[in-house]
C-alpha cells in the first residue's frame, strides 16, 4: 500500500483496496508518512507555479 500513497493515490481509494478504514491506514503507515513534507511542498509548488509560503517567510 505504501507504493500507492507515494504514487499519489487518494488515501481514500487505498484504504478502500486494503479493505481498511482512512484512520487505520494512517495509523498503519504513520511511520512510512512521516517526512514527506519536501514532496508534498513540490506538490503545491507545482500547482500553484510558485513557492508556498511557510513560517519562515514573514
Amino acid at each position: 500500500m505504501s507504493t500507492k500513497l507515494v504514487a499519489g493515490v487518494d488515501p481514500a481509494t487505498v484504504a478502500e483496496w486494503a479493505g481498511h478504514s482512512v484512520g487505520v491506514l494512517f495509523e498503519v503507515y504513520a511511520a512510512f508518512l512521516d517526512g514527506g513534507e519536501e514532496a508534498n511542498r513540490a506538490r503545491i509548488e507545482k500547482i500553484l507555479g510558485h513557492k508556498p509560503r511557510t513560517d519562515l517567510d514573514s
